[in-house]
């Protein structure tokens, strides 16, 4: 069970979430994400950012005429991707959801947890103000991508991606259209997941696919930064958003499989000087791995996994992981959450516990997702570990925070 739960996350991910939907160096404490003790569908709030930049954020339309979509015949590719980016002030926050993603999903029953009509999804908002100027003052900000597991949406990124923003950092959040279920597009057109059957061919794909969005949405970020509008609709863009991107200092992150796609992408582009993998199994079937853990990389990259399965992934434990890291020469490291589990590094690990409160989530259920770790206490570790990576290789601020346990993470482990 747990060598197919780790293959690569593209399936874990779609087995463990989406396609249950479609079928079924800061200690400070981070609040954990709050429920409202109110008749009627439960709700929640995601626990706010610690930074003191304001958070904006805008969608952007992309469209690649240049590539045929691989997952259905005749269709040009195209995605979805948000912008969060420091805002000059501060304003009614964003929905977290869009509204026919919001309405799909319960009605899907989301997470093979919850029945229609149990969460509300449409209420639930971000701590993001919508299409407000950027904050014009100071350098522009390194980039950092965010890509989720395999059908999994851009959404359950949020967390880390304000965190980031608020300390100084624009994050874009990128889905991977008709294998990410379901994609909002302007207008309201929603399209769902449209895959063959389970296959190591149909990782590959995935993996070449999201390299490729990858490289296609620095290209845009680039006509972005020149004073293009990249929005396939030309929609207005938030004012000074192009200036407020330094793409000289780039960096990715993602969960599960798109932890191995920050990995492959550094591969293969030069433009992104570090990366996250967040408990992606560089691997499309036992013994067969992905390139870049044959190769590995030259440039910071750093290792989170949890215990999916019932024993902690580390480069100790995993033949992919550990592949990776012998070849890998750049500095790296890896941090292990032995009482997590895959959905940790995802907003799950905040809005469970919540929506636990009002709605009795079988036990088993919040474990396989979230593990038995305390959801307020790690949330607020990841989050620091994750903002002293890119602080160390894309702002040039060493810190200590990565340099040894700290007693203030007691939920993370070093892995020598």
């Amino acid at each position: 069970m747990r060598t197919m739960t780790r293959t690569i996350a593209l399936a874990a991910g779609a087995s463990c979430l989406m396609a249950m939907v479609a079928a079924c160096d800061s200690a400070r404490a981070v609040p954990a994400a709050r429920s409202a003790a109110t008749a009627g569908p439960a709700r929640f709030t995601l626990p706010p950012p610690t930074g003191r930049q304001a958070v904006g954020t805008t969608e952007l339309h992309l469209v690649d005429r240049s590539r045929t979509d691989p997952w259905v015949a005749g269709r040009t590719r195209e995605l979805m991707v948000s912008v969060w980016y420091p805002a000059d002030r501060r304003a009614r926050p964003a929905p977290y959801l869009r509204p026919g993603v919001a309405a799909t999903l319960d009605r899907q029953g989301a997470l093979g947890i919850f029945k229609p009509g149990q969460v509300d999804w449409t209420g639930a908002r971000t701590h993001a103000a919508e299409a407000v100027p950027a904050d014009a003052r100071g350098a522009a900000r390194p980039v950092v991508l965010y890509s989720p597991g395999f059908g999994v949406p851009r959404v359950l990124g949020t967390t880390l991606a304000e965190e980031l923003v608020s300390r100084g950092y624009v994050v874009v959040t990128m889905d991977h259209t008709f294998e990410t279920a379901p994609v909002e597009f302007p207008g309201g057109r929603v399209e769902p997941q449209r895959l063959p059957p389970q296959s190591p061919e149909r990782l590959r794909t995935a993996l070449a696919t999201r390299v490729q969005d990858t490289r296609f949405v620095l290209d845009r970020l680039a006509a972005l930064h020149a004073g293009t509008n990249p929005d396939a609709g030309a929609r207005p863009l938030p004012r000074g958003l192009g200036r407020t991107l330094d793409l000289s200092r780039i960096g990715m992150f993602g969960h599960s499989a798109g932890g191995i796609q920050a990995a492959e992408a550094m591969r293969v582009d030069g433009r992104v000087d570090a990366g996250i993998d967040m408990d992606g199994t560089m691997q499309y079937a036992e013994n067969d791995f992905v390139p870049v853990a044959k190769q590995g990389l030259s440039r910071p990259f750093m290792l989170m996994g949890a215990a999916t399965g019932g024993s902690p992934q580390t480069h100790l434990t995993s033949p992919s992981w550990s592949s990776f890291w012998e070849r890998s020469t750049g500095w790296k490291r890896d941090l292990n959450v032995p009482a997590g589990s895959h959905y940790t590094f995802t907003d799950l690990q905040a809005i469970l516990p919540v929506l636990d409160e009002r709605l009795d989530i079988p036990v088993e259920a919040r474990r396989n997702f979230i593990g038995t770790v305390d959801p307020e206490r790690v949330m607020t570790s990841q989050r620091a570990y994750v903002t002293a990576f890119f602080d160390r290789h894309l702002r040039n601020r060493p810190g200590r925070l990565l340099d040894r346990p700290s007693p203030q993470h007691p939920d993370v482990r070093f892995v020598p």
